[in-house]
């Protein structure tokens, strides 16, 4: 997913909470789902960010040496301008991208 283009904003928001219990009934429930789905969201950047981070890792033994590179630089601030994985994850909950479901409930209704 491109979480450049997320809709979703930079700050907090303050949010009605009978419209994000709407499809599970439970306030509980919704805070699980966002949590895991911004888990996922932040396991993916972490990733992204690694892979283009590691064009700029130097395998030397050297300490004394520091390299300070401005596309390294550059790269790191625009992760930290990103909305956080949790407000793309609400974002994401407001918009029903997320599927979800409950085991407890599946076996209930059989």
């Amino acid at each position: 997913m491109d979480y450049r283009k997320s809709a979703a904003p930079v700050t907090t928001v303050t949010r009605n909470l009978d419209l994000m219990t709407k499809d599970t009934g439970n306030i509980y429930e919704t805070v699980i789902v966002v949590a895991r789905r911004s888990n996922q969201i932040s396991v993916e950047m972490k990733q992204e960010l690694n892979k283009k981070l590691e064009e700029f890792a130097s395998y030397s033994d050297n300490l004394e040496e520091v390299f300070e590179n401005r596309e390294q630089i550059e790269i790191s601030k625009f992760y930290e301008r990103l909305p956080k994985p949790t407000l793309i994850a609400l974002q994401e909950l407001e918009e029903n991208k997320i599927f979800y479901r409950n085991p407890e409930n599946s076996s209930k209704q059989k």
